[in-house]
């Protein structure tokens, strides 16, 4: 345990004191991290430290776990004087100022798009318990349900779902279907947009026989608003009065932002946190249920995944639809390799897969990351660490790929600034 934390984390963390703390030593008790990642300028940040305070003392003084759970600061600030004040308000230690590639590496690895946020790990093997923290320190004050593990969709959903003519239907009703679960509030434009798409979406798959089903669960400020907004909706909700029910859902699925669509296969296993980006690629839902692709298209719709951690995008000189085939038959087998090892280990890939054409969008994203107009071009782009990673090669075969990608994990790349 304390050999994986130390790769985790590495050797030493710094408290509030200035004073460093072994990991190793750390690591010999704990069963739970909590990967806190903020910034001393953030306001949500300064507000949840308080919480995050409280609810740090309250756990060691009286949990029967106190010694299992240990908090670790990964700071995104760019002053140290601004950095070391606030770590003097935590009793917590963090990651040394100093060493931004063990954060950058960690923000990529829990794909944090926002923050605060709070990821609770197993301190073992490094793997997901908790994605939302936030809600752990708000909903369980006293921790009470610790190690917040995730439980089945169907025991978390459990209870009366709504429609909207007022009916309701017990979950129990979902069992054997494809589940959407749909994070969305009327106060968001994206969401409102997505909702007239979703709404055709959902006609067109239950229309073909398709056992399917979306559960609607609100993020409104109101339930006026709520009410508006789900009588647009021809899916089930859970009430707006069970609050508690649609927060535990939000923390089973790590919700960072709205609007966010789950897809579930039929046992209630996730086959994809990218709903939204699917249904607006696949409008005739000729892909549903949308089980993830080694390789994308790049296109306006997918592009916000370019900035959920390191991607590969090749490309190419191609124009038309059906051009860029060869390219994804190129790395297509590098692709999956990544995907079926890294799944096997029950981890996320380090790193998505993309193919990209001669079109607005491919210039922009040259045009953002400065890159040369040469095509074919290797890239691995890390938007959150602004670095990325060129290969310029006459001729780019599954070996120039391979190794390119290995080169990559194993931190072997020498990073150019974006």
């Amino acid at each position: 345990m304390s050999e994986f934390l130390v790769n985790l984390l590495g050797e030493r963390l710094v408290n509030g004191e200035k004073a460093e703390v072994d990991v190793q030593a750390l690591g010999s008790k704990l069963s739970l991290v909590g990967l806190y990642f903020g910034c001393s300028l953030n306001g949500p940040c300064k507000q949840f430290n308080a919480s995050l305070c409280e609810f740090y003392s309250k756990f060691k003084k009286s949990s029967e776990h106190k010694d299992k759970l240990e908090i670790v600061f990964v700071s995104s600030d760019q002053d140290q004087k601004h950095w070391q004040d606030f770590l003097q308000e935590m009793p917590w230690p963090a990651l040394p100022f100093k060493d931004r590639h063990k954060k950058m590496k960690l923000w990529n690895k829990y794909k944090v798009t926002s923050i605060p946020s709070l990821v609770f790990v197993d301190a073992a093997t490094g793997k997901v318990v908790c994605r939302n923290g936030l809600l752990v320190v708000r909903d369980d004050p006293n921790g009470l349900e610790f190690p917040w593990g995730p439980k089945p969709f169907a025991e978390v959903v459990a209870g009366p779902l709504l429609r909207n003519n007022r009916q309701t239907t017990d979950s129990s009703a979902l069992e054997g279907s494809y589940v959407g679960v749909y994070f969305s509030a009327h106060w968001c434009p994206p969401c409102r947009s997505l909702t007239r798409v979703l709404v055709e979406s959902y006609r067109t798959i239950k229309e073909s026989g398709q056992k399917f089903e979306i559960v609607f669960v609100s993020a409104d400020r109101s339930e006026d608003s709520f009410t508006q907004y789900f009588s647009e909706m021809p899916w089930l909700a859970v009430p707006y009065t069970d609050e508690a029910r649609r927060s535990r859902l939000n923390r089973l699925y790590g919700i960072q932002g709205i609007p966010t669509l789950i897809l579930l296969d039929t046992e209630g296993h996730m086959i994809t946190r990218q709903g939204r980006v699917e249904v607006l690629n696949d409008p005739e839902c000729r892909l549903f249920p949308w089980h993830p692709r080694p390789v994308l298209e790049l296109s306006e719709s997918n592009a916000v995944q370019l900035h959920e951690g390191p991607c590969l995008v090749l490309f190419v000189d191609a124009e038309e639809e059906g051009e860029l085939e060869p390219a994804k038959e190129l790395i297509q087998p590098i692709a999956e390799k990544i995907m079926a090892k890294f799944k096997a280990k029950e981890e996320e890939s380090p790193l998505l897969f993309f193919v990209a054409g001669e079109d607005d969008m491919s210039d922009s994203l040259r045009d953002y990351t400065n890159l040369p107009e040469a095509a074919p071009l290797l890239t691995i782009l890390d938007m959150s660490a602004r670095a990325k990673y060129v290969r310029d090669v006459e001729e780019i075969t599954p070996a120039v790929v391979e190794q390119f990608v290995g080169d990559f994990l194993a931190e072997k790349l020498k990073p150019e600034p974006i």
